[in-house]
């Protein structure tokens, strides 16, 4: 528990959230969810609607850390990471979920799975990750 209690705080600490106010994550055993609300247009693209990059932002971050949270001695990278975009998102609250689905001694992989307000399947994420050489008690936040 306090594992994912660090994870967390480590999250939080990442300068790129200064961008993505209020997001959260949760975390628990091979799963991972992230939460965003978008409460203004600075996520959309010039059609209006949600950037693909956010999109790869929640998915990434939730297979990550499905697969970190079982991981109590080093920081993981992402190494690949596919995504597909299969609506629009106009806006409100969006949340993604992660779940790790193999793993070895050095690579991981897991899915994730990105939901609008209704519910309603976005996008989809598969990734791979590699444990690094970078202990996580050295981690800001962590």
């Amino acid at each position: 528990m306090e594992h994912f209690e660090r994870l967390i705080r480590m999250y939080d600490a990442a300068p790129i959230h200064n961008f993505y106010e209020g997001i959260k994550l949760s975390v628990e055993k091979n799963k991972a969810r992230i939460d965003l609300e978008m409460k203004d247009d600075r996520y959309f693209h010039a059609g209006m609607s949600t950037h693909g990059s956010v999109y790869f932002k929640l998915l990434d971050d939730a297979a990550y850390f499905a697969c970190q949270s079982m991981i109590l001695d080093n920081f993981i990278v992402t190494t690949a990471f596919n995504t597909q975009l299969l609506r629009p998102i106009l806006g409100g609250k969006i949340y993604a979920e992660g779940v790790m689905e193999f793993e070895s001694a050095q690579m991981f992989s897991a899915t994730s799975k990105l939901f609008d307000e209704k519910g309603r399947l976005c996008g989809t994420g598969h990734g791979q990750f590699l444990k690094s050489k970078v202990p996580l008690d050295a981690v800001k936040g962590y």
